[in-house]
């Protein structure tokens, strides 16, 4: 499908542009802190993640009330906890926000100390840093296990739990538009985080994604995405836990695996000089998380042996 500017003249200098991927959705993906999307319904507005930076969210607002005519926010929908998605929240009210039940138990530990990392964060682009003195956070009115599935006007919208990226992640699933928001479940062409993840779940998250046949995929950041994008993430998961498991074959702790593996977990995709120490860093959390996942796995296989 064809994807096609807004017309919107509420549009800022450097924030993007509103892009229509449907007959009634619209996303912006040059936000940076996630891919935030909308649903225009004859009941409302359903929004899909939302902007941290509030002059951000403040602008996605008002390109929601230009294309809906000014349609009341019915509902927030938020495919996990982190900040870059879940903390615009405030901008939405007074909407409903949806989150799965992780969500909400892990948005209720934000307190003023992870306000505080979330400002500290910033220091290097004061403007930004200036604009987060009042963080308020919203934790989901509404939230699910599994899924949840309701129908605004003629629109059908599931909420799919998926984890894999964290315990908290889900996909919404516009089944009539072909169109899944994934949020991060899928990365394109760089590291994923890893450090929450579970990734034999990340893995059936993204077999999901496939058999469910989306004609487009909205990513938690960057550029729509396509099965080819699957495959190169299910790849490189698979490549850690086959890397891990060789290790753990030949008895190496944690340190031993994490160095010889991380510079070969490294060269899967193109990184930047300047970043290199952070990515590694990245991947070091990563290899933690599925060593001690797989160490798991195998203590379980052996005591089902027994």
């Amino acid at each position: 499908m064809t994807q096609r500017k807004s017309s919107s003249k509420n549009a800022l200098k450097g924030l993007g542009e509103c892009q229509r991927i449907g007959n009634k959705v619209f996303i912006n993906n040059q936000y940076i802190t996630c891919t935030t999307g909308f649903v225009v319904t004859r009941e409302g507005v359903v929004v899909i993640d939302t902007p941290l930076v509030p002059q951000q969210a403040r602008d996605w607002r008002a390109r929601i009330a230009a294309e809906s005519k000014n349609a009341k926010i019915e509902f927030v929908i938020l495919t996990d906890h982190h900040r870059g998605h879940a903390l615009g929240c405030q901008y939405f009210m007074p909407a409903q926000v949806i989150g799965h039940e992780r969500a909400h138990k892990e948005m209720q530990g934000y307190t003023e100390n992870f306000r505080e990392r979330v400002r500290n964060s910033y220091k290097r682009e004061p403007e930004i840093q200036e604009q987060l003195q009042h963080i308020d956070i919203i934790l989901p009115h509404i939230t699910y296990s599994k899924e949840a599935c309701f129908v605004m006007g003629d629109i059908r919208i599931r909420c799919i739990h998926v984890g894999g990226h964290t315990p908290a992640t889900g996909i919404v699933w516009l089944e009539d538009e072909g169109i899944c928001f994934v949020g991060d479940t899928i990365w394109t062409d760089q590291h994923p985080y890893m450090a929450q993840a579970n990734s034999k779940e990340w893995l059936n998250a993204l077999t999901l994604v496939q058999e469910l046949n989306p004609k487009i995929i909205v990513p938690g950041h960057g550029n729509l995405c396509t099965i080819k994008d699957i495959k190169q993430l299910a790849s490189y998961i698979s490549k850690m836990r086959e890397g891990i498991n060789r290790c753990l074959d030949a008895e190496m702790n944690k340190a031993e695996t994490k160095k010889a593996l991380t510079l070969e977990m490294v060269a899967l995709f193109d990184v930047p000089p300047t970043r290199k120490t952070k990515i590694e860093s990245q991947i070091n959390s990563g290899i933690n998380r599925v060593y001690r996942e797989l160490q798991r796995e195998r203590h379980t296989q052996a005591k089902l042996a027994t």
